[in-house]
């Protein structure tokens, strides 16, 4: 049975319009409106699953490319929450680009195939190695995905948009994908402002009592259930109260459940209805109540104590310890949160709250119990990959102490993906500011030399005077962030990797961003102190003329300055 606001040609009394039509006529369900198999709705998520092709490149030195498009009057958009852009292949480009005449560039993923790297079965998936992946903008409903290879070679190369549960509960190696023709992609569904009004007028007293809504650019309205109720929120009392008091150990074993809207208290039990049945069962059970009440306390305990291990591990939170533990007193430097505190602290997550949104998640501004104003960053997917940033990033950062680069506060493993806590920075990106200009904040050459400056002076510092050497392998201007007096800050450390004092390089699979990766590191997978550097000559040119490192001119050809950009490092040049 469909659920509001969608409906099929036997439910045409209880539907919203003729938007969310579905036809099940041919014995598969379509919407109607856009002529697409519908493999499933969820209302919790507001998301449908429809399929798309994979866009595929098989000949040398050729490029494929497929149009995507949802016409502008549905409420429908690929989704940002529940898809990811996909490369598989050897030395392949997989692209998305607008549709629009200036093609810009939405997102972007090199593969590679490094013979050491691949397995006689297969089965191994680096990111970079094989196969690569990328984020893309929210509320997007045109795009042209490309498929390009850059090298002489026999296999085919693939580009696609998926759902991330498919690809997750699907890939296995790079070989999966030569039988995939098409793969499922979210597509999030939104109402119109206009039905909004009329839902609110049909509904009762207690409409936004139990229910939130928010609208976009386009003025679509999409709607959930608020904290501690569930149901479907575009239906007369569709959000019904949860009833917290029916989860096991929800109060401690001396405290009563009572149930309240939207919420729950845990209540001390009444000393007299205690002392009467430890009379009762003292009087009728005797020594075997005490047997079973140990035995039940044991079982209780130890169940908690796995739960709290189980989720401990999950997080990663063992190698995280073994990992600060190495650091000769830095773990003191990192406090680990609870999840009360950073909810409290963001509203809940609420996203009035967001100020930063990429391939890496979501950040969140907060304000702890001392005052402090934060950032905490929440991760877009949880996975082995993710966690290994995550404990990268903690590792990282615990070690450095620099007034340009962004400080660690601490983390949470609690929650069901892990958080990072930093000072609050609060003047957004330096690609914001290159690219995005105000007129009345002027950026000026004076602003732009004391920038590069500072953004040079962390780098030294990470290289030389760390604790451990650092390369940071990630440096653009999305990762350098701005502060009240537009002073710089070095972020994001999630691809970061300390070396021993003495060690000149690191062999890596190849990670990074397209137009700032240096040139030598992509062909050998050895990263020095001089790619780094690299990428700070990339965004030093951005500073001097104010260009993007990857500008999109006529037709399909890319002017990408990152990657002829000429550097002196050392009494050396490179290109």
């Amino acid at each position: 049975m469909l659920q509001f606001p969608f409906h099929s040609e036997l439910e045409a009394d209880c539907y919203l319009d003729d938007l969310y039509e579905i036809d099940c006529k041919s014995g598969k369900p379509f919407l109607k409106s856009m002529g697409l198999e519908l493999l499933d709705i969820s209302p919790v998520r507001s998301t449908i699953r429809v399929n798309q092709p994979v866009i595929s490149s098989c000949q040398d030195r050729t490029t494929t490319e497929g149009i995507f498009s949802i016409p502008e009057s549905l409420p429908f958009y690929f989704s940002y929450d529940y898809n990811y852009f996909f490369g598989v292949g050897c030395n392949s480009l997989a692209l998305m680009s607008s549709v629009d005449h200036d093609n810009t560039v939405l997102g972007a993923c090199f593969s590679v195939c490094n013979q050491r790297n691949k397995t006689e079965d297969g089965k191994y998936c680096y990111n970079g190695i094989e196969c690569c992946q990328s984020g893309f903008p929210s509320n997007l409903k045109r795009l042209n995905i490309t498929a390009t290879s850059s090298s002489l070679q026999q296999d085919c190369n693939y580009a696609f948009l998926v759902d991330l549960d498919t690809y997750d509960e699907n890939f296995n190696s790079s070989k999966d994908v030569q039988n995939w023709k098409q793969v499922p992609v979210a597509l999030d569904w939104r109402i119109p402002n206009t039905s909004y009004d009329k839902l609110a007028l049909s509904k009762s007293s207690t409409f936004g009592s139990t229910f939130y809504c928010d609208t976009d650019v386009n003025g679509l309205v999409r709607c959930y259930c608020n904290r501690g109720y569930e149901g479907n929120p575009y239906l007369p009392e569709g959000c019904q109260d949860l009833d917290e008091c029916k989860r096991p150990d929800i109060c401690k074993s001396n405290m009563d459940c009572q149930n309240e809207a939207g919420s729950y208290t845990c209540v001390p039990i009444k000393k007299l209805k205690i002392f009467g049945i430890i009379l009762y069962i003292s009087a009728s059970m005797g020594v075997l109540f005490l047997v079973s009440g140990a035995s039940w306390l044991s079982i209780v305990i130890r169940r908690r104590m796995k739960r709290k291990e189980k989720n401990f591990k999950r997080n990663g939170g063992l190698l995280l310890q073994q990992q600060l533990n190495s650091l000769d007193g830095s773990v003191d430097r990192c406090k680990i949160f609870n999840s009360n505190e950073l909810e409290k602290a963001t509203d809940h997550f609420n996203v009035n709250r967001v100020v930063g949104q990429g391939g890496q998640g979501t950040v969140y501004k907060g304000m702890l119990p001392d005052g402090r104003i934060v950032a905490v960053k929440k991760s877009k997917v949880v996975g082995k990959a993710k966690l290994e940033e995550f404990i990268n990033e903690v590792v990282i950062l615990s070690q450095i102490n620099h007034r340009n680069v962004v400080k660690l506060l601490g983390c949470c493993l609690e929650t069901e993906v892990p958080l990072l806590v930093y000072e609050f920075i609060s003047n957004g990106t330096l690609f914001h500011y290159l690219h995005h200009q105000n007129e009345e904040i002027p950026f000026t050459w004076d602003v732009r030399l004391r920038i590069a400056t500072e953004v040079a002076e962390a780098l030294s510092y990470l290289h030389s005077a760390a604790y451990l050497p650092i390369y940071h392998r990630d440096i653009k201007s999305t990762n350098i962030l701005l502060d009240e007096k537009y002073r710089a800050k070095i972020a994001d450390f999630g691809a970061s990797k300390s070396i021993a004092i003495g060690q000149t390089h690191i062999s890596t699979k190849v990670l990074g961003t397209f137009g700032y990766l240096d040139p030598e590191y992509y062909s050998s997978s050895q990263f020095t102190e001089k790619s780094d550097v690299y990428s700070f000559g990339v965004v030093l040119v951005e500073l001097l003329t104010g260009q993007k490192p990857v500008l999109s001119t006529m037709g399909r050809r890319e002017k990408k300055f990152g990657n002829i950009f000429c550097c002196c490092y050392g009494g050396e040049s490179f290109i």
